[in-house]
């Protein structure tokens, strides 16, 4: 039986998508001046639309059910190789990458906070509800 229903492990997969969208990013703004250098970006819903689009069938035990199953840590990371913003073949956009690292750290905090909330509700449960 799961404590949470699986919400942990949505959370948890959720986190290691932000954490690798992180690194992805940071290595994007590091590389700003590096010639030839082509912008990368980890993705997932196109992951989950492919399989979406193949018939990816899952094992349906409740009418409610949705016909996907799969491992939501299905992330990629991919190059941007169809735009060059630079004159030296490089295509990282600054002001881009910036305010992706920004949404990605709002949605990080957001699951951090939710997370916590988990485990505060566990301990007010396990300390009698006071």
């Amino acid at each position: 039986m799961s404590l949470f229903g699986g919400s942990i492990t949505s959370l948890q997969n959720g986190l290691k998508y932000s954490t690798l969208k992180n690194q992805t990013i940071a290595n994007n703004i590091a590389n700003v001046d590096t010639a030839n250098y082509k912008a990368k970006d980890v993705v997932f819903k196109d992951v989950l639309n492919n399989k979406m689009q193949n018939d990816f069938q899952a094992k349906i035990t409740h009418k409610d059910h949705l016909n996907f199953s799969g491992n939501n840590s299905s992330f990629k990371i991919v190059s941007n190789n169809s735009t060059q913003y630079n004159h030296n073949g490089n295509n990282v956009d600054i002001d881009k990458e910036m305010t992706e690292l920004a949404n990605n750290q709002i949605y990080y905090q957001a699951l951090v906070d939710r997370i916590s909330g988990k485990f505060n509700s566990l301990q007010s449960v396990i300390r009698g509800g006071s």
